[in-house]
């Protein structure tokens, strides 16, 4: 599929150490209806020495239109555009010399979906992954068959039992998909209704973010 600009030319937020003097990177995707500027909130609850933050802008401030679990394809061009983002982030942190084994992903709802299945699509030995109530994209029965391997990437995915907008079977479902991917999974399902981030779920993003420069990515 052709390039579409639909998220290429939005800005990138950063906090943190800069890019061009860190030793690790994160990259941050807010959810829909949100901005960058609200999940770089989440950098000041996390290290910060020798890391570097980078949140993209979604256009419109939704990485995708409809909901994330019908077919790929009725997200198109807007999924393809999104991942040329972060595509286009991760080629910068390389270009700053940070290897993906020193890079984390993450995001909430929207943001975190759409990092699950970027790092399923794109798989390689990354310094970690937290998806924060969200899962893969796609119905839950669609096929799963990612080629390549996550290599121990360590993995975090937390969220609730009654969660309205993403379920229990779809957190399970993508904690599954990526151990079968090679990667080290923890999967953490609150007794709980709530659409948000919990404290629990940030002390597990600090241990893994904290990993990146202290244990080689680890978790």
């Amino acid at each position: 599929m052709a390039e579409t600009r639909i998220h290429q030319d939005q800005p990138v937020f950063t906090a943190g150490t800069p890019l061009d003097g860190a030793r690790a990177a994160v990259v941050l995707l807010h959810g829909r209806g949100a901005t960058a500027q609200s999940i770089l909130a989440l950098a000041g609850e996390l290290p910060q020495d020798g890391i570097a933050y980078l949140a993209p802008q979604a256009a419109n401030q939704t990485w995708y239109p409809n909901s994330g679990f019908i077919p790929v394809e009725g997200n198109e061009p807007y999924v393809s555009s999104a991942f040329e983002t972060v595509a286009g982030l991760l080629a910068r942190i390389a270009d700053a010399g940070i290897p993906a084994e020193r890079v984390a992903l993450g995001g909430f709802s929207q943001g975190a979906c759409l990092a699950a299945e970027f790092v399923a699509r794109h798989p390689r030995r990354y310094g970690g992954l937290f998806v924060l109530s969200g899962a893969l994209l796609g119905p839950v029965d669609a096929p799963r068959d990612y080629p390549g391997s996550l290599d121990g990437t360590p993995v975090y995915v937390g969220g609730a039992n009654r969660d309205s907008w993403v379920t229990e079977e779809q957190l399970r479902l993508t904690g599954r998909v990526l151990e079968d991917l090679g990667a080290v999974v923890r999967v953490e399902v609150q007794p709980d209704s709530a659409h948000t981030i919990r404290q629990t779920e940030i002390a597990q993003v600090r241990a893994l973010v904290a990993g990146l420069v202290e244990r080689g990515g680890v978790l």
